[in-house]
């Protein structure tokens, strides 16, 4: 099973805290606004080289388990 943490920071110190890939400077939504543009995840990986292909295959799988989650209603107003 995948730890969110192994994967995503959030820390006050870091832009404001920001839900960034561990150990950059590079927002998770960063990784999003890139794809909803049609930018590939090579493309991202080439502009972001501190994020791993790793890393950014796991923020997606992460993304893939909420957003298909039966508890998603739960989820959304957890987050909201």
């Amino acid at each position: 099973m995948i730890d969110i943490k192994d994967y995503i920071s959030i820390d006050q110190d870091i832009l404001s805290g920001q839900p960034v890939f561990k150990g950059t400077r590079v927002t998770i939504e960063t990784l999003f606004l890139h794809l909803e543009k049609g930018v590939s995840l090579n493309e991202f990986l080439e502009d972001f080289p501190s994020v791993s292909k790793e890393q950014a295959i796991n923020v997606l799988g992460i993304a893939e388990k909420i957003m298909t989650s039966k508890n998603i209603g739960k989820l959304y107003e957890a987050a909201a």
